[in-house]
């Protein structure tokens, strides 16, 4: 009889979590793969084995809306330096946004940002193709090429991303509904945005608060209640982006009772942050859309991310210069935060603080995703069959955040000094360690396109 070949890689000694339960075990790896999860003496023998001794194994983090810079803006964030920042953090899966230059609205688009990728990224990546007025022609070819999916601007100011008329959202919706393919949503009403923005810049203000009053909370309803009614009409599968105010989580509840395929994202800076945090780190350096809000919203999110009406939680990656986010005017000043190295570190904290357990954290961060986009269960599963993508933790490793040392570029963010408990101590993306007690170790180009598995 001939003897088993040895797989490739045992991990031992730690405690597997998975959405129901936090249990001792080992896991063994093949050609990528997750081939055995029991006890160590029942595992196969192995070429590598790792000692998990006092550590989580947990699934990698699935973050479903980043945005890496390239093409067009390298100077602010690269491919490398992103999922460098991703392996770190332990996200081993990350779609990209659309909203580059040239923005991904062709096939072409998709080919040429794929390209980049594969050439860059260390862990595994997906592409999102633009809804666009001008665009609908491309959405199937888009498919063809390799989009993971789709994101629309229903509230946009970026002449890269106009938000599109209703008339070409509800085409797109057709066409995603026949491909079964899920189209993500910045929810906020485009008119709104463009009138106030206009009537406040013309009355003078520049205050970090005009912005706010700019992206007032009603443009947000509206455009998640017209986002289920269309998704309703067509069949569309659609995912909110960046929930940001608890005054939209009756009308998420009331598309999904109505049985609308919706799934909703929230950000750590919506759940962590509010305007007070402004005179911690400038009020203008605060910018983001849609905005951190009053406190207040913070309470219903949290909520609602653990009853489910929110399903998961992203980064929304938008990393700028500290010199973008620090001018006077606040319509001067970058929007958004990098996120992608610091989230599963700030979400552990709260696991630590008992506002959720790990194993919602691993319903949330993995699992959610994975089944919203078509990846589940080959991602967000430590299942036999799933690819070995796990993050090690060291849930009671204690640490800073530190701009300075954050992989990104672009490391201007709003938790800078944060302490933190919780921490990724080795990242996996496909059986490979792709980063190691806080810094990355893969070669650039060992990631690849998922939206294969989608099919």
């Amino acid at each position: 009889m001939t003897e088993k070949r040895p797989v490739d890689l045992v991990i031992f000694g730690g405690k597997l979590v998975s959405v129901d339960a936090v249990q001792d075990g080992a896991i063994a790896i093949d050609q990528g793969r997750v081939v055995a999860v029991g006890e160590l003496s029942q595992l196969p023998a192995s070429r590598e084995r790792i000692d998990a001794t006092g550590l989580h194994i947990l699934p990698g983090a699935i973050d479903v809306h980043v945005h890496f810079r390239e093409p067009g803006f390298a100077h602010k964030e690269t491919w490398t330096s992103a999922t460098q920042a991703a392996a770190v953090g332990g996200v081993t899966t990350i779609f990209d946004m659309p909203n580059t230059n040239p923005p991904t609205a062709s096939a072409a688009a998709v080919n040429q940002k794929l390209e980049i990728a594969s050439r860059q990224a260390i862990v595994d990546f997906g592409v999102y193709g633009l809804i666009g007025e001008t665009c609908l022609d491309q959405i199937e070819p888009m498919v063809a090429a390799g989009a993971i999916a789709f994101k629309l601007y229903m509230g946009s100011e970026n002449p890269l991303v106009p938000c599109p008329p209703d008339g070409a959202i509800l085409d797109a919706f057709e066409i995603l509904a026949r491909l079964g393919i899920r189209c993500t949503v910045h929810a906020e009403n485009t008119p709104v945005l463009q009138w106030r923005g206009d009537r406040l810049i013309r009355s003078g203000r520049t205050d970090a608060a005009a912005h706010l009053e700019q992206h007032a909370d009603v443009a947000t309803i509206e455009a998640v209640s017209r986002t289920g009614i269309f998704a309703e009409w067509t069949g569309c599968k659609v995912h909110i982006a960046h929930e940001s105010s608890r005054h939209s989580l009756p009308h998420i509840r009331f598309a999904k009772q109505r049985g609308v395929d919706m799934t909703v994202e929230t950000c750590p800076h919506y759940l962590l942050l509010s305007t007070d945090d402004g005179a911690r780190v400038g009020a203008n350096f605060m910018r983001v859309k849609p905005p951190v809000r009053e406190p207040g919203h913070a309470e219903p999110l949290w909520e609602a991310l653990r009853d489910g009406t929110i399903d998961m939680i992203s980064t929304d990656h938008a990393p700028h210069l500290v010199e973008e986010k620090n001018l006077p005017s606040i319509w001067d000043c970058a929007p958004g935060f990098p996120g992608v190295e610091t989230s599963m570190r700030l979400m552990l904290t709260a696991v630590a603080q008992g506002r959720m357990s790990v194993c919602d954290y691993v319903r949330m961060a993995c699992a959610a995703p994975a089944k919203a986009f078509g990846l589940w269960p080959h991602k967000g599963s430590l299942a036999v069959g799933s690819d070995a993508d796990i993050v090690l933790v060291d849930l009671q490793r204690t640490s800073r955040i530190s701009a300075a040392t954050l992989h990104s570029i672009g490391n201007a963010t709003p938790f800078d000094g944060f302490e933190t408990i919780g921490l990724p101590m080795r990242t996996l993306v496909r059986g490979r360690t792709v980063a190691l007690n806080g810094k990355p170790v893969s070669m650039p180009g060992w990631g690849r396109n998922v939206a294969p598995l989608r099919q």
